[in-house]
């Protein structure tokens, strides 16, 4: 292990030397810095991670927050943290994985430990818990999610209200009157958990302008939640031709008892689902979707965390542009029997 002492040596300059190189604490003339640095990378240096974070009061770690439910699609979430973990590395921090069901109480752990010099936080509900505490300290945090009232927070989400409203005008527009949404599981909305209400607010709100209607019904997910979930459908509404599924587990099923009814997608039923596109395109039929860009998001929070900690100006709240693709199982309300 080389220390700092034999970077001194190799460098030919003195250890607070080498050390304010290291901290930026003091300017250093430029021809020092790079024999120093060319000494660090020679003899393959790493400062002591305690040691530089008594030196500096900063850790260089980033406290994610995801809480890994089971009524959530847990690959899309650590999707998105896999590119938090890999954007911050770009930038010289590590992250810190916090997937329990905390609450308040991590925060207050983060905050209150120097754990971390910084929070992104997700699955954000509506009137989240955890805002008030988030408000109330001047650790930076950024949110992957849009609460009800976003004052004081900086956010970074898909825009969920355009997403439902994209896909009703898309069933619209090829003659779909009567609606009907596949939800999350019932827990999902029972939090309201911010992502699957704005999708259903923006979607109905699109409909009512547009005048379709709209069956908006939960599902746990899985082939026995989804049948009985499509029999209620078409029991309250036998005219639906056109399905929204915003629920990754209910695709496939969804998929298989409309070919046992009988049912033709396009030709009878149109589906449209919010999910990944490897969902869509990998499923039995090539589904028209809004895409869940969950790297963007990612790599988007840490650039505003990054630029909170270094004392930017950033956006209080960064809607990503909802983007339709069209596959296979929508088609023209002409063609269904």
């Amino acid at each position: 292990m080389v220390t700092l002492a034999e970077v001194a040596s190799h460098a030919g300059v003195s250890a607070s030397t080498v050390s304010y190189v290291l901290s930026g604490k003091r300017s250093i003339s430029a021809g020092t810095r790079q024999r120093v640095e060319r000494s660090i990378q020679e003899l393959g240096y790493h400062p002591n991670a305690g040691a530089r974070a008594l030196a500096s009061s900063r850790s260089n770690i980033v406290a994610l927050m995801v809480p890994l439910r089971t009524d959530m699609y847990v690959p899309v979430m650590m999707e998105i943290a896999i590119a938090v973990a890999t954007t911050a590395r770009t930038y010289g921090y590590d992250v810190l994985l916090l997937t329990g069901e905390e609450g308040p109480d991590a925060v207050r752990r983060v905050t209150g430990s120097g754990l971390a010099d910084a929070m992104i936080l997700m699955d954000v509900e509506l009137d989240d818990e955890r805002l008030p505490l988030l408000r109330g300290t001047d650790q930076p945090s950024v949110l992957i999610g849009l609460p009800a009232d976003t004052s004081g927070l900086t956010c970074v989400d898909l825009d969920f209200g355009a997403t439902g409203a994209l896909c009703v005008e898309h069933l619209a527009m090829l003659g779909h009157r009567d609606i009907a949404v596949v939800g999350e599981a019932p827990a999902v909305y029972e939090r309201h958990t911010g992502f699957a209400e704005r999708t259903l607010d923006g979607l109905r709100s699109r409909a009512r302008e547009l005048g379709l209607r709209v069956l908006h019904r939960p599902c746990e997910g899985g082939y026995d939640a989804m049948a009985a979930t499509l029999a209620r459908i078409f029991d309250e509404r036998p005219g639906t031709t056109g399905i929204v599924v915003q629920n990754e587990s209910a695709v496939e099923p969804l998929l298989a008892l409309l070919r046992q009814q009988g049912r033709a997608v396009p030709e009878d039923v149109s589906v449209i689902a919010v999910c990944p596109d490897q969902v869509a395109v990998q499923a039995s039929v090539r589904l028209t979707s809004v895409a869940i860009p969950a790297q963007e998001m990612g790599r988007r929070a840490v650039e505003q965390l990054v630029a909170k900690l270094e004392g930017r100006d950033t956006d209080e709240v960064v809607l990503l542009a909802p983007e339709l693709t069209v596959r296979a199982s929508t088609g023209p309300l002409s063609t269904a029997g």
